[in-house]
């Protein structure tokens, strides 16, 4: 497939502009609607790539581990991710919504970390990855799909409601959940474009 990787479009306006260097901290806006086309920053793989690592660690430390503890009485039950998925799945419940909650709190952003994590790791090397582009491509669709910071609202919401009633305590699994949503709101906020030049270099070396 054919690409154009010293062009930008404009997500708002569909404007077409000539990728352009930009300084770290400056910023690319549209001529037309002002919206930004991007950002000038340092190479991505050098900063980005430990945060993907330690976002995977985090998070699979969530499913691991239970994200609160409810007591009563002396009693205490642990809650993790898939147990409040099971909840949903079973009796009244609706299993298609466990379904979908399992997606976007798991599946989507370990996809995201992952996808991401390979594309970075060859990166540092000066190579373009395997299935470059349908990567890319991959990571657009999935960026609105990543929702660990909903369930993490969610299970505070739940949390404040119940202690009221019962004695509510976070649990390994729910720090570890907070962490990996800063992580990936941090790395969802870098611009993973200048990936590109490195297929328009490997393409210009193989014309060579």
């Amino acid at each position: 497939m054919k690409t154009f990787p010293h062009l930008t479009i404009c997500p708002h306006c569909d404007s077409v502009y000539q990728t352009l260097p930009c300084a770290p901290g400056d910023i690319a806006l549209c001529q037309r609607c002002y919206a930004v086309l991007w950002r000038g920053r340092r190479r991505v793989s050098g900063h980005v790539l430990p945060l993907m690592l330690t976002a995977a660690i985090t998070l699979f430390l969530a499913c691991l581990f239970p994200v609160m503890s409810v007591g009563f009485h002396g009693m205490a039950n642990d809650i993790t991710l898939w147990s409040a998925v099971w909840v949903l799945a079973v009796d009244d419940g609706s299993p298609i919504m466990a379904v979908f909650t399992v997606l976007l709190l798991v599946v989507a952003p370990f996809l995201q970390i992952t996808l991401t994590t390979w594309l970075l790791s060859f990166a540092r090397f000066g190579c373009v990855a395997p299935a470059f582009v349908f990567i890319m491509k991959a990571l657009k669709w999935l960026h609105p799909w990543s929702m660990v910071e909903v369930g993490v609202l969610g299970f505070l919401v739940a949390g404040i409601k119940l202690s009221s009633l019962l004695d509510v305590s976070v649990g390994p699994g729910g720090w570890a959940l907070a962490v990996s949503c800063v992580l990936v709101v941090l790395i969802n906020n870098h611009d993973l474009r200048p990936l590109w030049d490195l297929l328009s270099v490997e393409e210009k070396g193989s014309g060579d």
